[in-house]
């Protein structure tokens, strides 16, 4: 079991109404008949082989990402979070978050969802101005978005939603006014992305071909050192690099990834990282939807990868991680995991740029000065 005891299943759901341009998620438009209570069946295939694997485990937190998981029916939801309970333990304070896109969102529905056990909600806004949102490819309006943050924040106890700034064209005083919107209407967490442009997109292409101008290194560092301002005086500050929260909101789900715990990667494309006769595995399932069903459904599970880590490899996650994380990393956990320590002299070098610091406890993590150089950084101490 991981040395920090957390356990989460992930849960992809790879369908979408539209693919947007500059997403590189393995989300997949389909369209005609779909057998959906059969696919579900096949994702309790899945779970089952998985707790098979790794058994006893307590479940933390559960995660539905997609593609867009709002365009399932509350009913399969419910089969796949009962399914996930038949197998292991799902603690009581459990947080069970489902990704959302504004156009799914109806009140029915999301109580719907509230009834599976859905705890969380975190909503795909990702502009409050109609422009970009239709650059964006995104197909719901401003209104929309609204009133899906209202309703969310109306049914369930914690809901987050995101926007992506320093997108072309967009000036800083331009996201300064969209961000106060946002802050205005967020309650206890906010994700807050810097656009970037990621192989395999269209925005990918666009951009290599010059039709796409984006903000040039300078001023994408203005935009983010802007929205850590606006952030904090909000009362929510970073935790981590993108994401934002009142003290005690941050997502549970997401500490697990950046705490370096265990989870199971479920459905197509789902990836895992499961401690089994203490080897840590990184796995991964087959992308194409209908392709890891008809695994699935022949092997009981969907994975093409299944990779035991050596200890520089969990190092090197565990540094990629932790160093996202406004709590920085444990250096005795690092030592545990990698098998080495980190090099003392490195880490004095990176203090002298002012890009790192120690901490009360012991811990290590980078400064608002080091964040933007965060590949650096992480380069720097897994040397």
């Amino acid at each position: 079991m991981s040395d920090n005891a957390l356990f989460g299943v992930y849960v992809h759901w790879p369908f979408c109404a539209a693919k947007c341009p500059y997403c590189d998620f393995n989300s997949h438009v389909h369209r005609g008949a779909f057998d959906e209570a059969g696919f579900v069946e096949s994702y309790r295939r899945e779970i089952a082989a998985t707790a098979a694997r790794v058994p006893g485990r307590i479940v933390q937190s559960i995660f539905f990402g997609g593609g867009t998981p709002s365009l399932m029916d509350p009913r399969s939801v419910a089969a796949i979070i009962d399914c996930i309970a038949e197998h292991w333990t799902i603690a009581d304070s459990a947080e069970i978050t489902l990704e959302a896109n504004p156009t799914s969102v109806e009140t029915n529905r999301f109580k719907g969802y509230r009834s599976a056990g859905i705890n969380r909600v975190s909503l795909g806004v990702q502009s409050l101005r109609p422009e970009p949102l239709a650059a964006l490819g995104r197909r719901h309006t401003v209104e929309e978005a609204v009133t899906a943050v209202r309703i969310a924040q109306s049914i369930f106890s914690r809901s987050s939603f995101d926007l992506i700034y320093a997108r072309p064209h967009q000036t800083l005083e331009d996201w300064e006014d969209e961000l106060k919107e946002g802050l205005w209407m967020a309650e206890g967490h906010i994700s807050l992305y810097q656009l970037t442009i990621e192989a395999g997109t269209r925005y990918y292409d666009l951009f290599h071909a010059g039709k796409l101008k984006m903000p040039d290194e300078d001023l994408g560092a203005d935009f983010y050192e802007l929205t850590q301002d606006l952030t904090a005086e909000a009362g929510l500050p970073a935790y981590e690099i993108s994401n934002h929260a009142r003290p005690g909101q941050e997502s549970r789900h997401n500490m697990l990834y950046w705490r370096y715990g265990e989870y199971a990667g479920i459905g197509p494309g789902a990836h895992g990282r499961l401690v089994i006769n203490n080897q840590r595995h990184a796995t991964a399932a087959e992308r194409m939807p209908f392709d890891w069903q008809t695994r699935v459904n022949a092997a009981g599970h969907g994975l093409v990868t299944d990779d035991v880590l050596t200890w520089e490899e969990q190092g090197d996650e565990f540094l990629v991680m932790g160093l996202r994380l406004k709590e920085g990393i444990s250096p005795a956990r690092f030592a545990s995991i990698a098998g080495r320590r980190i090099e003392q002299r490195q880490i004095e070098a990176l203090k002298g740029y002012g890009f790192v610091e120690t901490l009360g406890n012991g811990n290590i993590r980078v400064t608002e000065k080091g964040w933007p150089v965060l590949d650096a950084v992480v380069a720097d101490l897994a040397a």
